[in-house]
């Protein structure tokens, strides 16, 4: 997910322990990520692999690993707060964050085979702030997303997490999950804000290096 437009993890105790806390030591263990990973180019829309719905991560040994550190390299290179793997052009189920949320406070992590859990009724406060993506480069439009979003899945060693995010994070989480799914922002919005999003991207030059979409 691209930057908002201006105008070792470890468990808490008692009700929170079924969340990975992902707000510790966040500079070391993203730098750890991006000094071991090499950048690569940004997969643009229109590329069939931002297309479909990725493949699952079922080994989790040190080829994951390298793809992690390569999406953390790349995610910050391209100024970015959230990356999937197939926006790198990687068919599997994997992203990884470096998001602050409306506290500001920092977010790290990585997430595998992530799910969006069904939230009940009255945690469905809708946020309709703007949303970029960095395969849609200098395009902005408002999206309209829970406030709040909990995401179930592995973490790189395979084990059971749960991560959850309120406010600008809540909606990196649902906007990375929506990738591996093949499912970009602007398939969320209507046909005359796609193509003003669209004209916004072609209008625009990457700061990034780029793979153009078909």
């Amino acid at each position: 997910m691209a930057q908002q437009q201006q105008t070792g993890e470890a468990r808490t105790d008692a009700a929170d322990s079924e969340f990975i806390v992902d707000t510790e030591d966040c500079e070391a263990r993203e730098s750890a990520h991006r000094e071991r990973g090499t950048a690569r180019p940004i997969t643009v829309v229109g590329n069939p692999v931002l297309h479909r719905e990725c493949r699952e991560v079922t080994d989790f040994g040190p080829e994951l690993a390298a793809l992690v550190d390569d999406m953390f390299a790349s995610q910050r290179a391209a100024e970015g707060v959230g990356l999937a793997a197939n926006q790198i052009g990687v068919d599997l189920k994997v992203f990884v964050y470096d998001c602050p949320d409306d506290d500001g406070v920092r977010h790290v992590g990585a997430v595998c085979n992530p799910v969006l859990e069904e939230l009940p009724a009255e945690r469905r406060v809708l946020d309709d702030s703007n949303e970029g993506c960095l395969s849609v480069p200098g395009a902005y439009c408002a999206v309209p997303r829970p406030d709040f979003a909990v995401v179930s899945g592995q973490d790189t060693d395979g084990k059971p997490i749960r991560v959850r995010g309120t406010g600008y994070f809540a909606r990196c989480l649902q906007h990375e999950t929506d990738h591996l799914h093949g499912r970009l922002y602007i398939d969320r919005l209507s046909k005359r804000e796609r193509k003003d999003v669209l004209r916004q991207m072609a209008e625009s030059t990457p700061r990034y290096e780029t793979v153009p979409g078909d």
